[in-house]
């Protein structure tokens, strides 16, 4: 997808390019190479910690504390240059020989290195040139200078890339680019500025031990969270593949397979519990008369009906085609036959608009009941109150259809 982009990429590597080459070169002495090696070595340990967010239309964007500020600040352009280089060379090679490589990450590599040093010069030049109206500021002039260039080489970066996401597609209108923007951290550019500022002090000290510190203090805080978003993530699809598991594709509610393992922690409870078996009257006929299409809108209004009279505590199961069962609870026999009943009413009163035949077309249906009553406890179990509820329901549809036929039963 970024071959469309190449281009864009092109011309942001080639002005990083002419940063070195209009830039004086650094001092290769023992300070530069120590620094050098140090960036190096805990940046490459620190990318495969980098949390990746994929949440802006399927776009992967960083947004991990980076160092090439205070390196740029330390050595300059042409200093900077030759640490992305390095960096992002060994980064591209570690993720060909784990094969986590992209089909073009070459031109990632290219990005990378082109981005980060055209824009950290740029934030280079603009310390030297504010560097002294902000020193006048006491005790914080220094920090505000640092979290000022933070912002603009954040912003920057978001242009470059909402330019190239707009060329491959993945952004197409002026909102999408917004929201893209406004995603940014501020918490993320303050943390940034923090670790750069701290970063390029131990530098010009050559407080080799803080720097140190400061590094591994940020390798084990990302590690550390790191293995939190993962312990996360993992628990979010554990979750999502549970609601599946435990989800009527068709209404949204709760399956068969839910209902079981509901069972199986009612059973034994000691409490009175109502559980209902209803269906959708003549629904064979509806199917006929149209569709499936059609029958499945019978389906999703009528499980949408019942949902609507029930209340914390209570479940609702689509437990067959046209059939559902509810477990009425923290309610007498006569609340939930009175409930039940106004159920009924709902049903018959109401219709499902649906498409059929290029037109709109109102249906209207009933439906009948069949409720138990009983205490989970002993060896009355909600399997066998489902049954008699089963019972209760053909004893509605053999007496006409549109009834509640219900029992209070016991502890057997």
């Amino acid at each position: 997808m970024l071959l469309r982009a190449r281009p864009m990429i092109f011309a942001v590597f080639s002005a990083s390019i002419v940063v070195v080459f209009v830039s004086e070169p650094p001092s290769f002495d023992r300070t530069y190479v120590i620094a050098l090696l140090f960036y190096w070595l805990f940046s490459s340990l620190y990318s495969h910690l980098r949390v990746i967010d994929k949440t802006k239309n399927n776009i992967p964007v960083d947004y991990g504390i980076n160092y090439s500020l205070s390196f740029a600040l330390f050595a300059g352009p042409f200093g900077l240059f030759i640490f992305e280089a390095l960096f992002r060379l060994t980064e591209h090679i570690a993720k060909k020989y784990l094969k986590t490589a992209e089909p073009d990450e070459w031109l990632h590599t290219l990005y990378n290195i082109g981005s980060f040093v055209t824009f950290n010069s740029l934030a280079f030049a603009l310390y030297n040139l504010l560097g002294p109206l902000f020193q006048s500021i006491p005790f914080i002039g220094f920090w505000l200078l640092l979290f000022l260039l933070v912002i603009v080489v954040s912003f920057l970066t978001d242009c470059c890339l909402i330019i190239i996401f707009y060329i491959t597609g993945d952004i197409q209108t002026q909102r999408e680019a917004l929201d893209f923007i406004k995603t940014r951290s501020w918490m993320d550019m303050g943390k940034t500025a923090l670790t750069n500022g701290l970063l390029f002090l131990f530098l010009q000290e050559q407080r080799w031990d803080m720097l140190l510190s400061l590094f591994l203090l940020n390798y084990f805080v990302s590690r550390s969270f790191f293995s939190k978003s993962q312990s996360i993530q993992h628990k979010l699809e554990r979750d999502h593949f549970e609601k599946m598991a435990y989800t009527d594709f068709l209404t949204g509610i709760h399956n068969r397979a839910y209902m079981d393992q509901t069972i199986a922690k009612l059973n034994g409870s000691g409490e009175w519990i109502g559980v209902v078996v209803a269906d959708i009257d003549n629904f064979k006929t509806i199917n006929d008369t149209y569709n499936h299409a059609v029958g499945d809108e019978v389906i999703r209004h009528f499980a949408s009906t019942l949902k609507q009279f029930l209340k914390e505590g209570d479940f609702l199961f689509r437990s067959g085609g046209e059939e559902f069962t509810m477990f009425l609870r923290n309610r007498t026999f006569e609340e939930s036959v009175r409930l039940v009943e106004e159920i009924r009413e709902a049903v018959r009163h109401s219709t499902v608009l649906v498409d059929y035949m290029a037109a709109k077309r109102p249906i209207a249906y009933t439906s009948s009941f069949g409720l138990y009553f009983c205490q989970a406890e002993g060896t009355m179990s909600i399997e066998k109150a489902y049954i008699y509820a089963d019972h209760l329901l053909l004893r509605s549809k053999e007496s006409g259809k549109n009834k509640v036929s219900a029992q209070c039963g016991g502890v057997a």
